[in-house]
Protein backbone atom coordinates (compact mmCIF):
# COMPACT_ATOMS: atom_id res chain seq x y z
CA UNK A 1 0.00 0.00 0.00
CA UNK A 2 2.59 2.72 0.64
CA UNK A 3 3.74 2.27 -2.58
CA UNK A 4 0.81 2.79 -4.72
CA UNK A 5 -0.64 5.58 -1.69
CA UNK A 6 2.43 7.60 -1.41
CA UNK A 7 2.53 8.29 -5.56
CA UNK A 8 -1.18 8.99 -5.26
CA UNK A 9 -0.30 11.22 -2.49
CA UNK A 10 1.96 12.96 -4.47
CA UNK A 11 0.00 13.22 -7.62
CA UNK A 12 -2.97 14.83 -5.38
CA UNK A 13 -0.35 17.09 -4.00
CA UNK A 14 1.49 17.92 -7.20
CA UNK A 15 -1.81 18.83 -9.33
CA UNK A 16 -3.37 21.09 -6.25
CA UNK A 17 -0.19 23.06 -5.91
CA UNK A 18 -0.29 23.50 -9.36
CA UNK A 19 -3.54 24.85 -9.85
CA UNK A 20 -3.30 26.90 -6.74
CA UNK A 21 0.04 28.13 -7.91
CA UNK A 22 -2.03 29.35 -10.99
CA UNK A 23 -4.41 31.56 -9.35
CA UNK A 24 -1.99 33.86 -8.42
CA UNK A 25 -1.98 35.65 -11.68
CA UNK A 26 -5.49 35.74 -11.58
CA UNK A 27 -6.58 38.42 -9.27
CA UNK A 28 -7.95 40.81 -12.20
CA UNK A 29 -10.26 37.97 -12.89
CA UNK A 30 -11.18 37.72 -9.67
CA UNK A 31 -11.49 41.52 -8.30
CA UNK A 32 -14.69 42.12 -9.91
CA UNK A 33 -16.45 39.15 -8.47
CA UNK A 34 -15.74 40.39 -4.69
CA UNK A 35 -16.75 43.99 -6.19
CA UNK A 36 -20.28 42.31 -7.65
CA UNK A 37 -20.73 40.38 -3.76
CA UNK A 38 -20.16 43.16 -2.35
CA UNK A 39 -22.47 45.86 -4.26
CA UNK A 40 -24.96 43.66 -4.01
CA UNK A 41 -25.43 42.54 -0.42
CA UNK A 42 -24.91 46.41 0.41
CA UNK A 43 -27.69 47.23 -1.50
CA UNK A 44 -29.80 44.98 0.43
CA UNK A 45 -29.80 42.32 -3.02
CA UNK A 46 -28.94 38.83 -2.55
CA UNK A 47 -26.48 36.44 -3.97
CA UNK A 48 -28.19 32.87 -5.25
CA UNK A 49 -25.75 29.72 -5.92
CA UNK A 50 -26.63 26.28 -7.92
CA UNK A 51 -24.21 23.92 -9.47
CA UNK A 52 -24.88 19.57 -9.99
CA UNK A 53 -23.02 17.18 -7.91
CA UNK A 54 -20.18 18.66 -5.85
CA UNK A 55 -20.70 22.38 -7.22
CA UNK A 56 -24.36 21.94 -5.48
CA UNK A 57 -22.34 20.66 -2.15
CA UNK A 58 -20.30 24.10 -3.07
CA UNK A 59 -22.90 26.20 -3.81
CA UNK A 60 -24.57 25.55 -0.79
CA UNK A 61 -21.40 25.45 1.27
CA UNK A 62 -20.72 29.15 0.45
CA UNK A 63 -24.37 30.17 0.60
CA UNK A 64 -24.19 28.64 4.29
CA UNK A 65 -21.01 31.09 5.04
CA UNK A 66 -23.12 34.10 4.03
CA UNK A 67 -26.26 33.33 5.90
CA UNK A 68 -24.50 31.90 9.12
CA UNK A 69 -20.55 33.40 9.04
CA UNK A 70 -17.50 32.37 7.65
CA UNK A 71 -15.10 33.38 10.30
CA UNK A 72 -16.26 36.56 12.29
CA UNK A 73 -20.04 37.05 14.24
CA UNK A 74 -21.58 39.68 11.58
CA UNK A 75 -25.25 40.33 10.41
CA UNK A 76 -26.66 37.64 8.46
CA UNK A 77 -26.11 37.80 4.87
CA UNK A 78 -28.54 37.07 1.96
CA UNK A 79 -27.13 33.91 0.11
CA UNK A 80 -29.53 30.93 -1.39
CA UNK A 81 -28.47 27.70 -2.87
CA UNK A 82 -31.31 26.54 -4.95
CA UNK A 83 -30.02 23.32 -4.68
CA UNK A 84 -31.37 22.17 -1.64
CA UNK A 85 -35.42 22.34 -2.03
CA UNK A 86 -36.25 18.67 -2.85
CA UNK A 87 -39.87 19.27 -3.55
CA UNK A 88 -38.73 21.73 -5.99
CA UNK A 89 -35.86 19.73 -7.75
CA UNK A 90 -37.86 16.53 -7.81
CA UNK A 91 -41.55 18.44 -8.69
CA UNK A 92 -39.99 20.29 -11.80
CA UNK A 93 -37.50 17.56 -12.95
CA UNK A 94 -40.68 15.64 -12.77
CA UNK A 95 -42.87 18.03 -14.72
CA UNK A 96 -40.54 19.73 -16.83
CA UNK A 97 -37.35 17.77 -16.80
CA UNK A 98 -34.20 18.88 -15.35
CA UNK A 99 -32.36 21.44 -18.03
CA UNK A 100 -34.95 24.16 -16.78
CA UNK A 101 -34.82 23.59 -12.80
CA UNK A 102 -32.00 26.15 -11.85
CA UNK A 103 -33.72 28.65 -14.48
CA UNK A 104 -37.01 27.91 -12.72
CA UNK A 105 -36.00 28.94 -9.47
CA UNK A 106 -34.22 31.90 -10.84
CA UNK A 107 -37.68 33.15 -12.48
CA UNK A 108 -39.25 32.51 -9.28
CA UNK A 109 -36.83 34.07 -6.36
CA UNK A 110 -34.03 36.57 -8.51
CA UNK A 111 -34.60 40.14 -8.57
CA UNK A 112 -32.97 42.83 -10.28
CA UNK A 113 -29.25 43.11 -8.98
CA UNK A 114 -28.85 40.21 -7.37
CA UNK A 115 -25.68 38.63 -7.79
CA UNK A 116 -26.90 34.97 -9.53
CA UNK A 117 -23.73 32.18 -9.44
CA UNK A 118 -23.93 29.26 -11.48
CA UNK A 119 -20.65 26.55 -10.96
CA UNK A 120 -19.65 24.27 -13.24
CA UNK A 121 -16.60 22.60 -13.37
CA UNK A 122 -16.91 21.81 -17.55
CA UNK A 123 -18.75 24.87 -17.78
CA UNK A 124 -21.74 23.15 -20.21
CA UNK A 125 -24.26 21.78 -18.03
CA UNK A 126 -27.12 22.64 -19.86
CA UNK A 127 -29.15 23.47 -16.29
CA UNK A 128 -26.52 25.90 -15.33
CA UNK A 129 -26.38 27.69 -18.76
CA UNK A 130 -30.16 28.37 -18.98
CA UNK A 131 -30.43 29.23 -15.22
CA UNK A 132 -27.92 31.99 -15.60
CA UNK A 133 -29.62 33.20 -19.24
CA UNK A 134 -32.96 33.31 -16.40
CA UNK A 135 -30.78 35.31 -14.31
CA UNK A 136 -29.79 37.38 -17.31
CA UNK A 137 -33.51 38.23 -18.54
CA UNK A 138 -34.12 39.14 -14.78
CA UNK A 139 -31.40 41.82 -14.16
CA UNK A 140 -29.05 40.16 -12.19
CA UNK A 141 -25.59 40.05 -12.29
CA UNK A 142 -24.41 36.85 -13.36
CA UNK A 143 -21.21 34.79 -12.41
CA UNK A 144 -20.25 31.31 -13.88
CA UNK A 145 -17.49 29.11 -11.76
CA UNK A 146 -15.93 26.69 -14.30
CA UNK A 147 -13.28 24.80 -15.03
CA UNK A 148 -10.63 26.33 -17.46
CA UNK A 149 -12.48 24.95 -20.59
CA UNK A 150 -15.46 26.68 -19.73
CA UNK A 151 -16.73 28.68 -22.26
CA UNK A 152 -20.14 28.01 -22.71
CA UNK A 153 -20.83 29.40 -19.14
CA UNK A 154 -18.18 32.12 -19.62
CA UNK A 155 -20.12 33.14 -22.82
CA UNK A 156 -23.80 33.35 -20.60
CA UNK A 157 -22.02 35.35 -17.28
CA UNK A 158 -20.87 39.11 -17.16
CA UNK A 159 -18.14 37.71 -14.58
CA UNK A 160 -16.19 34.18 -14.96
CA UNK A 161 -13.89 32.60 -12.65
CA UNK A 162 -12.11 29.98 -14.71
CA UNK A 163 -9.97 27.60 -12.42
CA UNK A 164 -6.89 26.81 -13.93
CA UNK A 165 -7.49 23.23 -14.21
CA UNK A 166 -9.09 20.26 -16.63
CA UNK A 167 -9.22 18.14 -13.34
CA UNK A 168 -12.50 18.21 -12.14
CA UNK A 169 -11.52 17.65 -8.14
CA UNK A 170 -8.63 20.48 -8.53
CA UNK A 171 -11.31 22.89 -10.12
CA UNK A 172 -13.61 22.26 -7.02
CA UNK A 173 -10.95 22.91 -5.15
CA UNK A 174 -9.97 26.77 -6.62
CA UNK A 175 -14.04 27.04 -6.66
CA UNK A 176 -13.83 26.73 -2.91
CA UNK A 177 -10.62 28.55 -2.10
CA UNK A 178 -11.86 31.93 -4.29
CA UNK A 179 -15.30 31.41 -2.80
CA UNK A 180 -13.61 31.43 0.66
CA UNK A 181 -11.55 34.71 -0.46
CA UNK A 182 -14.95 36.15 -1.28
CA UNK A 183 -16.76 35.32 1.74
CA UNK A 184 -14.02 36.86 3.74
CA UNK A 185 -14.03 40.08 1.83
CA UNK A 186 -17.36 41.03 2.10
CA UNK A 187 -17.57 39.73 6.01
CA UNK A 188 -13.98 42.45 6.91
CA UNK A 189 -16.55 45.04 4.68
CA UNK A 190 -19.24 44.49 6.91
CA UNK A 191 -16.47 43.78 10.17
CA UNK A 192 -15.24 47.73 9.19
CA UNK A 193 -18.52 49.31 8.74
Amino acid sequence: MSTDFTSLFKTHLSEHQDAIAKLSAMSDQIAPLAAAWLTALKDGKKIIFFGNGGSAADAQHLAAELVVRYRINRPALAGIALTTDTSILTAHSNDFGYDTVFARQVEALAQPGDVVLGISTSGTSKNVLLGLQAANRRGCVTIAFTGEKGADCAAEAAHCFKAPSAITARVQECHLLIGHLLCDLVEQSYAAA
